[in-house]
């Protein structure tokens, strides 16, 4: 039986750093790393924003050919990426498998992705790029709605798949239908690394998590994640957690009117 992997491992090539001081080397998650092993299937990295996640998923795109703004392997207009310094250091232990498909997705630029698209469905000889997003500029639909037909009519499986924050664009009900498409393309031999701080995209089963800390990456259970833990405790006595969040120093609730004007 063939390995599911197109990559292995992730390793930091550490003689080649020449200054831990600088950005992103300086990030602590970062500078402890060596290597990390990946699923086979998917691989989950979550953390506090800063924590680094999403700077090595963006090393690994670029190390695979994508352009750091996001998109597939030839995406490149209106795209003006830049390569970090992460990047050239980072090896990637591949397997005798080659991707057939791969895209990286960006939440955070996506907006710049779809005027990019824009701008070549419109150019000579170009047209037709809008055919993989359900046939309508990603502008003219709701950023769910978009999200969801690149998962659909994108993204042909057998692929590497790269995903910074996909909870960005989806509501909780999409999110659980991102999990079902996200499942198919695992069957169809596909293989994801994804950043997120969803707890319900995380739950998906059998995926490895690694968290990024103050004090490195290590692998953890779902249940062991700080994500699953406050959104378990908020959903269990949501009042008694609100109240607590909204007691101030002195002792006043903000939700009983004491100290207002009237």
């Amino acid at each position: 039986m063939r390995s599911n992997h197109f990559l292995n491992r992730v390793i930091l090539d550490r003689a080649a750093v020449t200054d831990w001081e600088a950005y992103p080397f300086s990030v602590p998650a970062i500078r402890e790393l060596n290597e990390l092993e990946l699923h086979p299937k998917v691989t989950f990295f979550v953390g506090e924003n800063g924590s680094g996640k999403s700077t090595l998923l963006e090393a690994i795109a670029e190390k695979l050919g994508f352009q750091s703004m996001g998109g597939g392997r030839n995406a490149s207009a209106g795209q003006f990426g830049y390569e970090s310094a992460l990047t050239r250091p980072l090896r990637l232990a591949r397997t005798q498998n080659r991707p057939l498909d791969g895209f990286f997705l960006r939440a955070e630029s996506f907006y710049n992705f779809a005027t990019g698209l824009d701008e070549l469905e419109q150019q000579p000889f170009c047209g037709g790029a809008l055919r993989w997003y359900g046939g309508r500029s990603l502008h003219a639909q709701s950023h769910g709605e978009s999200f969801l037909n690149l998962l659909t009519e994108r993204l042909h499986g057998h692929g590497l798949y790269l995903f910074d924050e996909p909870e960005a664009a989806l509501s909780p009900q999409h999110q659980l239908s991102m999990l079902v498409r996200l499942h198919d393309l695992v069957q169809d031999f596909s293989q994801f690394i994804i950043t997120t701080h969803s707890p319900l995209i995380m739950a998906y089963p059998e995926a490895w998590i690694y968290q990024f800390t103050p004090a490195g990456i290590r692998r953890v259970a779902y249940e062991e994640t700080e994500h699953y833990r406050i959104t378990h405790a908020f959903m269990r006595n949501p009042s008694a957690m609100m109240r607590e969040l909204l007691r101030r120093e002195d002792g006043l609730g903000l939700g009983d009117g004491e100290g207002r004007e009237p």
